[in-house]
């Protein structure tokens, strides 16, 4: 019996690991390609990278819906997003890696057309901010859709956490924010939330 418990053990405990390990190679490379992304856009400042964000209501500012949350303004900036994207990235890879996927598709898709139809003209909007709302979103609503006890938990934390930032930054209240990409990215995240939990 001893033999066979160690056994059973270390399996789960090579289990676990390997699941935490895969969880971090996946936010490394997505969080570190926005930050390959900045780099490249410091190091060579004509190419413009930033000119590939959201131009609401335009046939070439739909490109943006895809690129933008590879595209920072500043150093402040990226890591600002940087933070919110590790914390509530990590938890969104939780019970499977593929609710990341699913989070991030929905903000993204989410904060990418509130902000092409919202936007003010002429204006660029750039900046992974709205995957940020998205993943905060699809947490919270994953608590209210599963009800499931952990869920629930990691809503109460997302909640406390972050409830005012959201809903500040989902509102017309800073000049030069997109408050449009945070409201889009929050549906989205509800609504991939959502369709995640239909049976």
């Amino acid at each position: 019996m001893r033999p066979a418990l160690f056994s059973t053990i270390s399996n789960r405990t090579n289990a676990l690991s390997a699941q935490l390990k895969a969880r971090v190679v996946v936010l490394a490379i997505f969080v570190g390609s926005m930050w390959a992304s900045f780099f490249l856009s410091t190091a060579l400042p004509f190419l413009h990278l930033q000119s590939h964000g959201i131009v609401p209501r335009t046939v070439s500012g739909l490109q943006g819906i895809l690129f933008a949350p590879w595209l920072h303004a500043n150093l402040r900036h990226i890591l600002a997003n940087s933070s919110g994207l590790l914390v509530l990235g990590w938890l969104c890879t939780w019970p499977r890696i593929a609710n990341f996927w699913q989070a991030t598709f929905g903000g993204l898709i989410g904060a990418g057309l509130c902000a092409w139809l919202l936007g003010a003209p002429y204006t660029v909007h750039i900046g992974a901010s709205g995957l940020v709302f998205g993943y905060a979103g699809y947490l919270i609503a994953r608590g209210i859709y599963t009800r499931d006890v952990l869920s629930v938990l990691v809503a109460l934390f997302v909640a406390g956490a972050y409830g005012l930032s959201l809903l500040v930054g989902a509102l017309p209240l800073t000049p030069g924010v997109s408050w449009q990409s945070h409201l889009g990215g929050a549906i989205g995240g509800m609504l991939a939330a959502r369709a995640s939990t239909r049976k």
